[in-house]
């Protein structure tokens, strides 16, 4: 059977929910460090300098591969959802 449906992604959702994922990892990782992920995310999103986030399980990796601002649109997104 051939099923001819065309699929349609939402690219935006993608790359948001990849956000949510990586912030989600960065922000176990510096709980098992033994830091206030809250504050260490605001000081990187604040000043962009990398330092604020702890290599452990590549979460300075992993936050670095995304724009600051795309961190902020979707974090405002989510918070401001009204159901």
């Amino acid at each position: 059977m051939n099923d001819s449906t065309t699929t349609v992604y939402n690219v935006e959702e993608f790359e948001d929910e990849l956000v949510r994922e990586t912030l989600n990892d960065v922000y176990l990782a510096l709980e098992e460090r033994g830091y206030n992920p809250i504050n260490q995310l605001i000081g990187y999103i604040m000043s962009g300098d990398p330092g604020y986030i702890s290599s452990h399980k590549e979460a300075r990796k992993k936050i670095t591969n995304l724009e600051r601002n795309k961190i902020v649109e979707v974090l405002l997104k989510d918070y401001m959802k009204r159901d």
